[in-house]
């Protein structure tokens, strides 16, 4: 039990050690009485550009918290009673063969992580490589243009996140999150990541966690198999009975799809054999290049180049009442780069990643326009997926091919005219660009969307509005085009054995949310099977 206390503040030029004194005089104790101070979470007050604050919730571990708390009359110190993730009961049905996870990102690592913890020995199948050869293989896509189809920015171990820069922000409530911090921090994570409100790994960082958490599944007596597709379910009778995979027939009762947003082979495959799914709303758009100490200026003031402050972000969001369509920045990086993103032959993806310093030249973030079932072709569950295809097929012949991306200035974008040369803000996207109206490969109420929602971000961020800022072509996997429907108990509606989980499934948007997604599945098999005579 702890004494939970909110809104403690710290000036930019007061020390972090300063948070003690104001601890005790919150709770009108002397610091000898306080065992532990643990920060629960950090989050920065910029709205006064002349009087910037740090923002703290901290728990205060101390002797006689209950006496302590019945003196004070201030809302913000409670008492804080932790709540514990459940314990596990197996249940009553034999599991005759391991389960199988197919997908190593977020949710596919976390099933398989507190599958193996129970003794369940999963079978993990990606079909990408491990992340150090998939790196290589990225760092060649992006120096030559060298596609290879089955790992790369979407595809491979950690998922597409490992390619961003491994934000771990989420709005879901559910103490799994802390869970999922912890073990990120245990496998190599800055501890910070626990308390940060915006609180992010980077790309450089994240592989090697993402490593060290494969080779404790691994201990557990799990098993990860790398380049390994999963071409085909086998059901009989409304049950999973095996899948194929890499020609091979393995026999399985419980299958966790943890696929990604990005694996439409797959769901073609499962549409095919019969899984329920749907298509669903996401969003699209361009991402957006300005130089980072414009965003710091605007954002910090005088206090821009603090050190303790760091590359500042933003999110912005407009409705357009005309159009009736929401747009807002998405995937924002403070000091990263634009990365190509391609995952299929001729279509183009971009994408943002950071290091986890933060502190290349630009800031970009993708600026994005939602669209919905209504505005897809036919009938098809699988419509959305194709919407993205064909602008990413348009993006792709637009920047000339060999993903080579078409960028053009916002104020030319603005005008409707053709770019010719840069500004100040020079692209950072890794495969080169060509001038082009982007208009040619987006809808146009994407286009006039954008449009609108500039002169209102500029109104918020001075100098969003410049016309040097970068646009490049196209953004289109802010998320899953496509929901695999499952029951209360994270099975498919209409066959059993089968947990659709993850971003892929259409249940989650991010790193954190897609982990406790998967959590949420392993919990789910653990509780119908038993593994009593699982060999």
């Amino acid at each position: 039990m702890a004494i939970r206390i909110n809104n403690l503040n710290l000036n930019i030029d007061e020390d972090f050690n300063d948070l003690e004194r104001k601890v005790c005089k919150k709770l009108k104790i002397s610091k000898d009485n306080i065992k532990n101070i643990e920060l629960i979470k950090e989050s920065l007050d910029a709205r006064k550009k002349n009087d910037i604050k740090f923002k703290y919730c901290v728990d205060v571990f101390c002797n006689n918290e209950k006496k302590i708390l019945s003196k004070l009359h201030d809302k913000d110190i409670k008492i804080d009673e932790r709540k514990e993730l459940e314990k596990l009961i197996p249940g009553n049905k034999q599991l005759n063969h391991r389960p199988i996870v197919v997908g190593f990102g977020p949710s596919g690592i976390f099933a398989a992580l507190v599958l193996a913890r129970e003794g369940y020995k999963p079978i993990v199948l990606e079909r990408g490589e491990d992340v150090d050869n998939r790196t290589k293989t990225v760092d060649e896509f992006w120096e030559t243009g060298k596609l290879n189809l089955e790992s790369n920015v979407q595809f491979g171990e950690g998922g597409a996140g490992t390619f961003s820069d491994g934000k771990l922000t989420t709005r879901i409530k559910d103490p799994r999150c802390s869970f999922v911090l912890d073990e990120f921090i245990k496998a190599g994570a800055p501890k910070e990541i626990k308390y940060e409100s915006k609180a992010h790994v980077g790309t450089d960082l994240l592989k090697g966690v993402v490593k060290n958490i494969r080779e404790e599944i691994k201990s557990l007596g799990g098993e990860v198999r790398f380049n390994s597709r999963l071409e085909k379910i086998q059901i009989i009778d409304g049950k999973l009975d095996s899948v194929v995979v890499n020609g091979e027939n393995i026999p399985c009762e419980a299958l966790v799809l943890a696929i990604g947003h990005s694996s439409r082979d797959t769901y073609e495959m499962l549409h095919k054999e019969g899984i329920e799914m749907e298509a669903k709303p996401f969003a699209v758009g361009v991402r957006i290049e300005h130089p980072q100490k414009m965003i710091n200026i605007s954002q910090y003031g005088d206090f821009y180049d603090n050190p303790r402050l760091g590359a500042a972000d933003y999110r912005l969001t407009y409705q357009s009442e005309k159009l009736k369509r929401a747009v807002y920045s998405f995937c924002m990086c403070p000091g990263g780069v634009v990365v190509a993103a391609a995952s299929e032959d001729g279509r183009l993806v971009s994408n943002g990643m950071s290091y986890h310093a933060r502190d290349l030249e630009n800031a970009n973030s993708a600026l994005v326009v939602t669209v919905s079932p209504d505005d897809f072709e036919g009938n098809s569950p699988l419509r959305g997926m194709e919407f993205q295809r064909y602008y990413e097929s348009l993006a792709f012949k637009l920047g000339g091919g060999e993903y080579k991306a078409p960028i053009q200035l916002l104020g030319d974008f603005i005008k409707d005219r053709p770019s010719t040369k840069l500004g100040e803000v020079t692209p950072s996207y890794t495969r080169g660009y060509e001038f082009k109206e982007l208009k040619q490969c987006l809808p146009e109420y994407v286009v006039e969307a954008i449009k609108e929602a500039v002169v209102d971000f500029d109104k918020k961020i001075k100098g969003y509005g410049r016309e040097d800022a970068v646009l490049t072509g196209i953004e289109t996997r802010t998320s899953a085009p496509v929901r695999i429907n499952r029951n209360e108990y994270f099975e498919s509606i209409n066959v059993e054995g089968v947990y659709p989980s993850g971003e892929g499934a259409g249940f989650a948007g991010g790193i954190i949310s897609a982990a406790v997604d998967g959590m949420k599945s392993a919990e789910y098999i653990i509780k119908k099977f038993n593994i009593s005579k699982l060999s």
